[in-house]
């Protein structure tokens, strides 16, 4: 998805590198953008704080109900008993691919919204091309492994240059961009709760690397699961509870800011 950035960089920002240094506008505003993309997605999926809607109606909705948690965990699942059960590589491989290609044909029947699904047989596609190239079952964990750096790579790069992704994705959700940088607190939650999106991403590479460096494809494709939808839906909450308790029900952007006066970056 692409989507135009918020807005310019803050004055605050630095106004030029330094010499051999990287640039850090060029840093701010790419994650400014990656920012306004996450915040739009987070809206598709029904993540909006101005909404009356229950924090488990949030993270189902953001789960995509019961075919969402269906589309993202049998493919992988299936993958896993195959593989336990024969230890072959094409069989799961076809199954899982299977699987995936089933949910996005009836998506596309029953004539509803395909992202989600597609997407998902793209990455399945993706990872099972990689381990039948390379020959080992454990690479179809490869693409999942690039997806959580390139997402823990982006958040943390947002710490580092004091533009933390969840403020500029939920400040462009509350037509808040600029606004929340000024007030200390919703500073303050958004620089941690990034934190604790860069160590879910962060955790699962951590856990599940080695795993894949000894080859332990069952114990591997266990872990991924557990570290899937059971940790993300509890991370939606929090973030959710918190971001509703920054912006009352029906505020919007800076009217639900205050007066507090602009402060420095952490």
């Amino acid at each position: 998805m692409t989507s135009d950035p918020i807005g310019s960089v803050p004055e605050d920002a630095s106004a030029g590198p330094a010499s051999g240094s990287a640039d850090p506008d060029s840093a701010a505003t790419a994650s400014e953008a990656f920012g306004a993309a996450l915040g739009s997605a987070a809206r598709r999926a029904g993540f909006d704080p101005a909404q009356a809607d229950s924090t488990g109606h949030v993270v189902w909705h953001a789960m995509g109900g019961w075919r969402g948690v269906l589309e993202s965990v049998l493919p992988g699942l299936a993958f896993v008993v195959t593989y336990t059960i024969t230890r072959q590589l094409v069989l799961p491989l076809v199954v899982s691919l299977g699987i995936a290609v089933v949910f996005t044909l009836v998506r596309l029947v029953s004539r509803q919204p395909v992202t989600a699904a597609l997407g998902g047989l793209v990455a399945t596609a993706i990872a099972a091309g990689i381990a039948l190239w390379t020959g080992r079952a454990q690479d179809n964990f490869l693409w999942g492994f690039f997806i959580d750096l390139l997402f823990g790579a982006v958040l943390l790069i947002s710490l580092l240059v004091r533009r933390p992704l969840i403020g500029l994705a939920v400040g462009w959700l509350m037509d808040d961009a600029p606004g929340w940088r000024e007030d200390p607190r919703k500073r303050r939650t958004f620089f941690w709760l990034t934190v604790l999106w860069t160590g879910l991403f962060a955790a699962r590479l951590i856990v599940e690397v080695p795993l894949y460096l000894a080859g332990a494809v069952t114990a591997l494709g266990t872990v991924k699961l557990l570290m899937g939808l059971p940790l993300f839906a509890p991370l939606v909450a929090v973030s959710w509870l918190a971001v509703r308790a920054l912006y009352p029900r029906g505020s919007r952007g800076a009217r639900d800011s205050g007066d507090s006066a602009p402060t420095t970056d952490r």
